[in-house]
């Protein structure tokens, strides 16, 4: 009974499963039925869309083109009408230049016959003066015959005649004529001249005193005498080795005097004797350290007062060297005559008369400053003041203005320009101021003799004169007796003679003059 209750359970549970089977397969086969049959309504209603979506394109498209058409008609008639109206327009502006085409050409005939008609009436008076100008010529060649006839000359002969008689006249008036204007330049020039110079004198009025080789330094008391000599007289000749200058320590109280003529080296012995009387430490390591402490101020000295001359003419842009240059003129001198104020002064006067003259004012207070530059170095270098004054200011990149100044200012050379005869006239009024420079009356005098003498003795010199305080020997000599090629040699000979015999600073110039002259009176 078991078992046949086991086979029963099996089988229902068999039976059961066919049935799920069966079914299962029944759903499936219904559920893909349903599929087909809802896709083949989908497919249909889409070809229904499709065809009326084509329809629908189709009308509009036709509508489109209808429109197209029309729109194109429509503007196909616009231009037409448009292309009607301009040719239109065109052809009525075609007429009226055609009108006036015609007209100007009507005018240009009119007138193309008025000339020719002219020109007819033209060509008939010419040939009525032709004939009348051969008449003219008959009757002038006629009356010069009898002209000729009647004088006796012929019509060059009268004409040369006439122009030497005008020539004559013309001479003599010209040169009266000309006499005038010399006599009355020379007046004006003159008168000009003293009232340019008078001007600038009274404008730049500077006070002068004479530069001594000497400089005194006092002392707190006798006895320091004593200690500046040292022991064995060390401490003297240390001083006096270091600085080139003598000291002189005598009976004069409470003051010792330095003696040199090297102002530069002077004043610093003057510095480092100061200092060493202030420090009363006084030995040779100590003298060694003042004097190049006074060395260095006295540097320092140079370049301020470079500085303040530059600054006090107004005068920019010079070479840092030549500042330098400058301030050592400060303790250079001339007959007594401190260099570096002298350029000042130089320089102010340049100014002065280049502003009456229209010159340029700036260059020429430049060149009367630099005019005496060379002489900064004259005492370590050859050669006069002039030539070193010229090197420097080439060296320097000065101006050839500038360079010609220098050069000219003594008339070494001829000026080439107004501003070195400004400055030539300018170096000459500082010199000559009353007490700018001192040289005794004898040895002046004795100078200026010399050179006379010297010229007169030779052979053909007339006369002789030594003008520019010296600087120049101007020679006069007989035209009979000295040709111009024996002037050249003369002037050599003279200038020769000069150098073996005299003594004197800077150059000397000789000039010869060889002059012819012929008077006579008109009365």
């Amino acid at each position: 009974m078991p078992e046949l209750s086991i086979g029963f359970i099996v089988g229902a549970v068999v039976v059961i499963l066919a049935l799920i089977a069966i079914t299962a397969l029944i759903v499936w086969k219904s559920a893909i039925a349903y599929r087909i049959k809802v896709g083949e309504a989908k497919v249909g209603s889409a070809e229904e869309k499709a065809r009326e979506i084509i329809d629908d394109a189709l009308k509009t498209a036709e509508t489109k083109k209808r429109e197209a058409l029309l729109e194109a008609k429509e503007e196909n008639l616009k231009a037409k009408n448009d292309l009607d109206r301009e040719t239109k327009e065109r052809r009525s502006e075609i007429q009226r230049y055609e009108k006036r085409v015609l007209a100007k050409e009507e005018t240009l005939d009119k007138k193309l016959d008025a000339l020719e008609k002219r020109e007819s009436k033209l060509s008939s008076k010419m040939a009525d003066l032709e004939k009348e100008k051969e008449k003219v010529e008959e009757l002038r060649q006629s009356h010069l015959s009898e002209l000729e006839k009647i004088s006796g000359l012929t019509s060059e002969q009268a004409k040369d005649y006439l122009l030497r008689t005008v020539e004559e006249d013309v001479k003599h008036e010209t040169a009266v004529l000309v006499k005038e204007l010399e006599r009355q330049a020379k007046d004006d020039a003159d008168k000009k001249a003293k009232e340019y110079i008078i001007n600038a004198i009274q404008k730049c009025a500077a006070d002068h005193v004479s530069e001594a080789t000497i400089s005194v330094v006092p002392l707190p008391g006798d006895e320091m005498k004593g200690r500046i000599i040292g022991r064995e007289g060390r401490n003297i000749r240390t001083l006096e080795n270091l600085t080139g200058i003598d000291l002189i320590i005598d009976d004069t109280p409470e003051a010792v005097i330095l003696s040199g003529f090297d102002p530069i080296r002077r004043e610093i012995a003057r510095i480092a004797l100061e200092k060493l009387i202030v420090d009363g430490r006084i030995h040779p390591a100590r003298i060694e350290e003042m004097v190049e402490k006074a060395k260095k101020e006295v540097e320092t000295l140079i370049r301020e007062e470079g500085d303040a001359a530059a600054l006090e003419v107004g005068v920019h842009g010079i070479h840092p060297e030549l500042i330098r240059l400058l301030g050592k003129m400060r303790f250079r001198t001339s007959y007594g005559q401190n260099a570096l104020k002298h350029s000042i002064e130089v320089a102010h006067l340049s100014g002065l008369l280049a502003g009456e003259f229209g010159a340029d004012v700036r260059m020429a207070k430049r060149a009367g400053l630099l005019h005496d530059i060379g002489k900064s170095v004259d005492h370590d270098m050859e050669g006069s003041h002039i030539q070193l004054g010229v090197e420097l200011c080439r060296k320097y990149k000065e101006s050839s203005l500038v360079i010609n100044a220098v050069e000219a200012h003594h008339g070494d050379v001829e000026p080439e320009s107004m501003i070195a005869c400004i400055v030539q006239a300018s170096d000459a009024i500082s010199a000559a101021r009353p007490g700018a420079r001192r040289e005794t009356l004898e040895t002046y005098t004795n100078r200026l003799k010399q050179l006379e003498d010297i010229s007169n003795a030779f052979k053909g010199v007339d006369k002789s004169f030594a003008i520019q305080a010296g600087r120049e020997v101007r020679v006069i000599v007989v035209p009979d007796q000295v040709s111009d090629d024996d002037m050249v040699l003369l002037a050599r000979d003279i200038s020769k003679q000069i150098e073996s015999e005299l003594q004197y600073p800077g150059q000397i110039k000789v000039n010869v003059v060889r002059e012819s002259r012929v008077v006579d009176y008109a009365k």
